[in-house]
């Protein structure tokens, strides 16, 4: 009788293995939004701001000027200087009294409101979360020379026997270069106040119960307890709102542009670096200038975020 070989199953076709590719296709849909709207845009104005490009004449219009579109800026550009300094000063006077506002209402609600503590902390939240635009009108119709409620109220305060002569007894334009970076940055301050209120009362929850206890019952205050302890232990958040805020600040451009109808008001005196960048892309057509203002507001970014990070960063 002849031997025959045991049948055997025939082996499947085997292809490329699911579990290797199925999750590269599960997460592709982000790579690619981020490569066509992130990364390309971002390479492209590096690219551009090493060119001379009239977007109206097409890519073949381009004209290589090397770091000619830096130069010119940094160095002639009396506008993007003016613009420059208009950003680090309105930065300022909106983000400093933002933090030293913030971190004691933020104590104050942690300590003082129990109950009613997120209701109270939704109000200061909302101003974040309105349009910019709605804010920005209500601001200009309150800094109104002739009808505006801070005049009127600074009318007021000028009949006070004493302290009336700190405050003037004409209408103030808000619109002048001397008070047009204040009302900017009453704005700012107005919307964003809330927002660090809510970062400094979520670190706050997080600090031990029993240390602010034990640091009561050896006979510290509400003020000693607030510098010598949650300030400390804040440090970490406030280098975070800190950053947050010179990213924000040193970017304004809703604010603004809206109150000057995008003109940057008498003198230049509202006009923001951002501002600058959109008038020479949009107005002038010279897209490479643009590109390399926006490099360079980046790098002013970066500087004042190694600044935080060199004061408020180190470990405590």
């Amino acid at each position: 009788m002849k031997n025959t070989p045991w049948p055997t199953a025939s082996k499947p076709r085997r292809f490329v293995d699911s579990r290797r590719w199925l999750p590269y296709l599960f997460i592709s849909p982000f790579f690619i939004l981020f490569g066509v709207f992130g990364l390309f845009p971002l390479l492209f104005s590096v690219w551009m701001s090493l060119h001379s490009w009239d977007p109206a004449a097409g890519l073949a219009a381009m004209q290589w000027v090397g770091l000619e579109n830096y130069t010119h800026t940094l160095f002639n550009d009396d506008w993007f200087h003016r613009s420059m300094w208009n950003t680090v000063w309105i930065a300022l006077l909106s983000g400093v009294p933002q933090h030293l506002v913030a971190l004691p209402l933020a104590w104050f609600l942690h300590t003082q409101l129990g109950r009613w503590r997120n209701a109270v902390l939704g109000l200061y939240f909302l101003p974040f979360i309105t349009s910019t635009v709605a804010i920005t009108l209500v601001f200009g119709a309150l800094f109104s020379r002739e009808f505006g409620v801070v005049n009127q109220a600074l009318a007021a305060l000028h009949t006070l026997p004493v302290l009336g002569a700190v405050f003037p007894a004409m209408p103030v334009d808000w619109t002048q270069p001397d008070h047009l970076p204040l009302m900017i940055s009453a704005v700012v301050f107005w919307r964003y106040v809330g927002w660090n209120v809510v970062l400094y009362l979520s670190a706050m929850q997080t600090i031990p119960k029993d240390l602010l206890e034990a640091a009561a019952m050896d006979g510290a205050g509400p003020v000693r307890r607030f510098l010598h302890i949650v300030l400390p232990m804040l440090r970490p958040m406030i280098f975070f709102a800190v950053t947050l805020t010179i990213i924000g600040n040193l970017q304004l451009f809703e604010e603004p542009f809206i109150l000057t109808g995008g003109t940057g008001g008498t003198d230049q005196a509202g006009k923001t670096a951002a501002m600058h960048m959109y008038a020479v892309a949009f107005s002038e057509g010279d897209f490479g200038t643009a590109s390399a203002i926006a490099w360079l507001l980046f790098l002013l970014v970066a500087g004042g975020t190694w600044l935080n990070r060199r004061l408020l960063g180190r470990e405590t």
